[in-house]
């Protein structure tokens, strides 16, 4: 499969897409704070809302479309993960709330394995919701990022012990772009005897999940990153959730998902993401046989984006340097294997906010801030309420869009 920026179906891609000819000379680089979503995923939730917006659980048509709805997107999602079960996938609101939800139950089962491990690399969501259990008696530990911007595995390894409970991380840094290897880092926290949580949420877009292949115990993710509506989805092996304690109202059944999913969700978002799944679906059907299954073809369209992703980091890396940027993480265009096109810098000389505001001025859209990531703000020694820019980008963006955000930053130095 040849997936070279030069093959990459850029057009057919963007073509998708109607944001980006709706909103004109907008260029789009904010997109860790939520992509676009494809015209599949209108039209999924049109449908819903025209056809079957209803509660589920009915007799009557329109409601059991709902269930089957929603039984088709947690079908699709497992697939998306390469879960071993639908059942082990659970939707809702947000990562957040998933993330607190396992939490709370792992709080309630501490006992002497009382020691959850987070970094400072991750969002707050990924540590705050632990922190939070410490009058419950969990103890954190901190497994600290190395000036370099990676998570280095020699360094978790003295933290592991007999009190270790649970290894806290994410797989992509939504504000640095680090990528985090998951298999080694279960294998070791299993070794231990803990259980490994995964926030997923900055990778959805940018690279193949496989929980089965990672060996991760529980994996949050949400739609808004992934081309699809707000949202939240989480994975777990079927004996973690059922073991965990969980609130629920008595008639819901003791059994994942239903243990898992407090409460009505939106199901015309559950059927965006599902539609958002099968664009990438359709993407990656053009790199792979006509026989191919519908895992072999999501595979082949996430190792395409995520190539084509490398050559965007490449190019935006190399505009950064020369224009003298201060960029934190891996700088480095030749080590794009190592992270995904979500780069944070400064300019020196310039706040972060006066940049962001003047290529907004620009038609060219990026964040700054502190990234709801306080202590990852500390670690890099940004005040919090400046912090740094932020460009992220997705395969819908393009060579074109990154001359014009040099030119843009040229014409504002």
């Amino acid at each position: 499969m040849n997936t070279s920026p030069a093959v990459f179906p850029l057009d057919h891609v963007r073509a998708q897409f109607p944001a980006l000819a709706q909103s004109g000379s907008t260029i789009f680089f904010d997109n860790a704070a939520g992509a676009q979503v494809p015209q599949g995923v209108f039209d999924a939730i049109h449908i819903h809302l025209l056809q079957h917006n209803v509660q589920r659980g009915g007799r009557y048509r329109q409601s059991v479309a709902v269930d089957q709805s929603v039984a088709d997107a947690r079908e699709t999602v497992a697939l998306f993960l390469n879960a071993a079960h639908p059942s082990e996938v659970s939707f809702g609101m947000n990562a957040t709330s998933f993330i607190r939800l396992v939490s709370l139950g792992i709080g309630q089962m501490l006992g002497t394995r009382n020691e959850i491990i987070v970094t400072d690399l991750d969002h707050d969501a990924n540590i705050a919701t632990w922190l939070a259990l410490e009058p419950l008696g969990a103890r954190i530990v901190w497994w600290r990022m190395r000036p370099d911007g990676r998570l280095h595995l020699d360094d978790l390894r003295p933290l592991l012990n007999s009190r270790t409970r649970l290894v806290a991380f994410t797989r992509a840094s939504h504000a640095l772009g680090t990528l985090v290897d998951i298999r080694d880092i279960a294998d070791a926290a299993h070794q231990a005897g803990a259980e490994v949580f995964v926030d997923c949420v900055h990778f959805g877009p940018h690279g193949l999940i496989d929980v089965q292949a990672w060996d991760c115990d529980y994996l949050v993710c949400s739609g808004y990153k992934t081309f699809s509506p707000h949202m939240g989805f989480m994975w777990g092996k079927l004996d973690k959730l059922r073991a965990l304690p969980t609130f629920r109202e008595d008639f819901i059944p003791n059994e994942p998902p239903f243990k898992i999913e407090v409460g009505t969700f939106v199901y015309e978002n559950v059927a965006g993401m599902a539609a958002a799944i099968r664009y990438l679906e359709t993407l990656g059907q053009q790199f792979v046989s006509e026989t191919a299954s519908r895992r072999d073809a999501l595979v082949a369209a996430m190792n395409a984006i995520q190539a084509y992703e490398q050559d965007l980091s490449a190019r935006s890396l190399d505009v950064l340097h020369r224009h003298g940027a201060t960029i934190y993480g891996i700088a480095d265009p030749a080590c794009t294997m190592e992270r995904v096109p979500t780069i944070c810098f400064n300019l020196p000389g310039h706040a972060p906010g006066a940049i962001a505001q003047a290529l907004a001025d620009r038609d060219v859209a990026v964040r700054d801030g502190h990234m709801f990531a306080p202590r990852l703000m500390a670690r890099l020694g940004l005040a919090m309420s400046s912090g740094a820019l932020r460009i992220s980008l997705v395969h819908y963006n393009s060579a074109d869009e990154i001359a014009r955000f040099d030119a843009a930053i040229t014409d504002i130095l």
